[in-house]
């Protein structure tokens, strides 16, 4: 299989804009999911972030919907049943044992049962991540679930420890991070945050994975305290986090911080400067469509307080896919034009922000308290 070469992402401007992920499924490929319907919906999806003006896209992460697992858009259950030795036969016996070990009370049951050392089995993500480059028409993010979030939904009844599943499963994965045709791998976890004394055995397994990735892809992480059905489902801070961040070999973060208070924001100050800070401005949880003004606000008040130049991306605190499309593409275009309204550029629109950046930016509502 071959694939054009990388596209590089965008020099300018100097905060870029993304989207960290999924994107809600249409209903005509819910209705008919076939292989050219998922091609033509990536194709859509791609074409719908880059007229709103997102510099660096994602592919919607369509193709690991799940009706059978709504709660998850496939982000568990897509990385695990497919490996080498997981049993995803879940009966009464196993969901008990699961349940009187596990610390993931919103799960019912484990996403697979590990029962021999693992191995890749049929997950190929060389394949859904060529599937996206064929139509993505410029550079895009492809995304992964982190082997430490992936961890935690399975039960063990082969390695006996914790650590060594996760390192277990954070090598199977890094031999899927290479040579994947895209410009940017961006690791998504949303347990860690809740358990900050696992910070070094998670840091260690996503390392493994970044470590992986071609030299020329940028590499991400992603962390929120969760999204099912517009909840927050961890508890912790930021600040419990700022060494185990620090221990990542990433380029960039990419930190949920709209729907956080702003003891969060100024937690990060304390960052390793190597690491380029993404701050997320878009509110997933909420219907609310953000005006520029509020995303230009929330830019201005992460500048102040990590330093100028530290922040390089903005984007949404996570997904899009439990909202309605008409309210995540509006959130969209609110990202585009509240970063042009702050840098004082020209807005997707045709008009010039830059006249009213220095009154408007200051009047904007900040991250909230």
């Amino acid at each position: 299989m071959t694939f054009e070469p990388l596209r590089p992402l965008p020099s300018s401007p100097r905060i870029l804009t993304t989207t960290v992920g999924s994107y809600p499924i249409p209903d005509w490929l819910a209705a008919s999911p076939r292989e050219q319907g998922l091609i033509d919906a990536t194709r859509v999806i791609f074409d719908i972030q880059r007229q709103a003006g997102i510099d660096v896209p994602t592919d919607g992460e369509l193709y690991r919907f799940d009706i059978n697992h709504p709660d998850t858009n496939g982000m568990i259950e897509f990385f695990v049943q497919p490996l080498a030795g997981v049993s995803s036969v879940v009966g009464r016996s196993i969901a008990d044992e699961f349940s009187r070990h596990t610390p993931m009370s919103f799960r019912r049951q484990p996403a697979g049962v590990v029962t021999e050392p693992l191995g890749e089995g049929s997950l190929n993500l060389l394949a859904h991540c060529g599937r996206a480059a064929a139509v993505a028409g410029g550079p895009f993010k492809f995304t992964v679930t982190s082997p430490y979030m992936l961890a935690r939904t399975l039960l063990d009844h082969h390695y006996g420890s914790f650590e060594t599943l996760t390192l277990a499963l954070a090598e199977v994965l890094a031999q899927q991070m290479r040579g994947l045709p895209t410009s940017c791998i961006q690791i998504d976890e949303a347990n860690v945050p809740g358990s900050p004394h696992d910070g070094p055995l998670a840091a260690a397994a996503i390392n493994v994975m970044l470590d992986a990735i071609d030299p020329g892809v940028e590499r991400a992480v992603h962390f929120c305290f969760g999204n099912y059905g517009g909840q927050t489902i961890q508890r912790g801070s930021w600040q419990a986090l700022t060494d185990f961040l620090n221990r990542l070999h990433t380029d960039h973060l990419v930190l949920e911080l709209a729907h956080r208070p702003m003891t969060d924001l100024e937690a990060l100050a304390d960052l390793d400067p190597r690491i380029a800070l993404g701050i997320g401005v878009v509110d997933i949880k909420v219907n609310h469509v953000e005006t520029a003004d509020e995303i230009a606000g929330r830019i201005e008040a992460a500048e102040k307080t990590v330093g100028p130049g530290r922040v390089k991306w903005v984007h949404p605190d996570c997904g899009f896919w439990m909202l309605t499309r008409s309210v995540a593409d509006r959130k969209m275009e609110a990202l585009v034009r509240g970063r042009n309204l702050y840098l004082g550029q020209a807005s997707t629109d045709g008009t010039n922000a830059s006249d009213e950046a220095h009154t408007t930016v200051r009047h904007a509502r900040l991250p909230r308290q």
